[in-house]
């Protein structure tokens, strides 16, 4: 199987492409369309090659947790059937089948909440997120200071430690190329205002609650994730706060097995640090994102194939299919 890694998808408008997603508009003007390609990144460069596959998982997972989780939050899936979508999408049925969500147009939050138990590692960090575990630029901020995004935390945690409670961490969306910047909840609360940033903050926290626990019943770790959110608005209600892009991909989680489980160490894992740790290992570093050559760079086989393997794995296990 080949990766899909960009799509042209002729009568239909490119709004943006984004590091895995190209979302086109759609003949319905509150409507757009997403599609999960297979490329993937890693510290915010999008490698050469892609990993076969990938986009569909990401889009049965996202299902799956859309599902799951709309009696908390609704959210702007309207669809994955393509039987279901506009005449100008159903025509590249053979392209999108699989990896595509039909998905309601909102006004893009410009936070993404990060949740996590903070079970710390080193790895790239999304925009509003939930950490319950010391890990990544979380766990480097600590070490440092004893602190994540200015927030104090008591003394004595190691790497990949439970914290009490889920903590939320807000960060700035950059654009593409970009990266992220980690900032305090005060500072949040000044950027979109008070009443929405509380908002967010609840919902959040609610979402990784349940989202932790059904993957603990799995034999998994949700040891942080990312949630991105938007607003509905009609000229008859207040602006609707719904949940919107992906939601507890391996992309945008860190997800380990719970057999094995060890505070202090780096934890084994079915997400992006396999890859990111193999980039590193062939000498990745800040001022090489071009590649050692200038040429980007492009996954060995075997990497891509455990990188599957991986996602594979953690879709088996959150859908209970083994």
């Amino acid at each position: 199987m080949a990766a899909l890694t960009t799509t042209d998808l002729e009568g239909l408008t490119l709004v943006a492409r984004g590091k895995v997603r190209d979302i086109y508009a759609t003949s319905v003007p509150t409507q757009l369309l997403f599609v999960a390609t297979d490329r993937i990144s890693a510290y915010d460069v999008i490698l050469n090659n892609g990993i076969p596959g990938k986009g569909s998982i990401l889009t049965q997972l996202s299902r799956y947790w859309f599902d799951k989780l709309r009696d908390i939050i609704p959210n702007h899936l309207i669809t994955v059937a393509v039987d279901e979508m506009p005449e100008d999408v159903r025509k590249h049925r053979e392209e999108v089948q699989g990896r595509s969500m039909l998905v309601r147009k909102a006004e893009v939050i410009p936070l993404e909440a990060i949740a996590s138990e903070l079970r710390v590692n080193s790895c790239d960090q999304p925009s509003l997120q939930l950490l319950l575990y010391a890990i990544g630029s979380a766990w480097q901020e600590y070490k440092r200071s004893g602190t994540v995004h200015g927030i104090t935390l008591s003394a004595g945690l190691v790497e990949s430690s439970k914290l009490p409670e889920p903590l939320f961490t807000p960060s700035t969306k950059a654009e593409q190329g970009a990266h992220d910047e980690n900032i305090h909840p005060d500072q949040a609360r000044r950027l979109i205002g008070s009443d929405l940033y509380e908002r967010i903050s609840t919902v959040a926290v609610k979402l990784y609650t349940v989202a932790a626990a059904h993957c603990h019943a799995n034999g998994v770790i949700l040891a942080d994730t990312k949630f991105e959110f938007g607003l509905l608005s009609d000229a008859t209600h207040d602006k609707e706060l719904i949940l919107i892009d992906e939601v507890l991909t391996p992309d945008s989680s860190r997800y380990w097995p719970l057999d094995g489980y060890q505070a202090g160490r780096p934890q084994p894992s079915f997400d992006k640090q396999y890859l990111r740790d193999w980039l590193v290992a062939k000498g990745f570093k800040k001022g090489l994102e071009g590649g050692l050559n200038g040429e980007g760079w492009t996954i060995e086989e075997e990497v891509v194939k455990g990188t599957r393997q991986r996602y594979e794995e953690v879709l088996d296990r959150i859908t209970a299919k083994k």
